[in-house]
């Protein structure tokens, strides 16, 4: 634990559709899904709110890499969401490896006996969920913060 930064983070799953997003406890122990916020013009500033409700300290948000690592078309939305969210907030905000995080919370909701369908409006959460947690569990284990940082919007000259 000895790297390990205290405060709440929350961890952004973004979707063509819809975002999910999950927060931490203060001391990162257990990630819990909080909610799936529509895709649209709203959403960053949706986000910014939820951030503040939950006294966040970092912003998590997910990187579909493809399984080589390279880039993807769903790599520049992300990509470009983190821009648009860390321009818009106060708050750090990190590029997580998400690889399999959409996948393995499918995974966990078929094994939970939920169908595709059913699982839809929630599946966005869990894969949050999975992202932030695997964002923890990393920082614990090297002391270093999972993710690379996305630069604050520069001012134009």
């Amino acid at each position: 634990m000895s790297g390990f930064r205290r405060g709440v983070r929350l961890g952004i799953d973004v979707g063509k559709a819809r975002v999910g997003v999950a927060r931490c406890d203060p001391d990162g122990m257990l990630a819990t899904p909080v909610e799936t916020v529509a895709r649209d013009d709203d959403s960053i500033d949706r986000l910014v709110t939820l951030a503040t409700e939950h006294g966040a300290v970092e912003l998590m948000v997910g990187l579909p890499l493809n399984l080589r690592g390279e880039d993807t078309a769903s790599t520049t939305d992300a990509r470009d969401f983190a821009a648009a969210l860390a321009a818009a907030s106060a708050l750090p905000v990190r590029l997580v490896d998400e690889r399999l995080s959409t996948v393995s919370a499918h995974a966990a909701l078929r094994d939970s006996g939920r169908s595709q369908r059913s699982s839809r409006s929630i599946v966005d959460q869990v894969a949050a969920v999975v992202l932030l947690q695997h964002a923890l569990d990393v920082e614990k284990s090297t002391g270093r913060p999972a993710g690379s940082p996305v630069p604050p919007a520069q001012e134009p000259a």
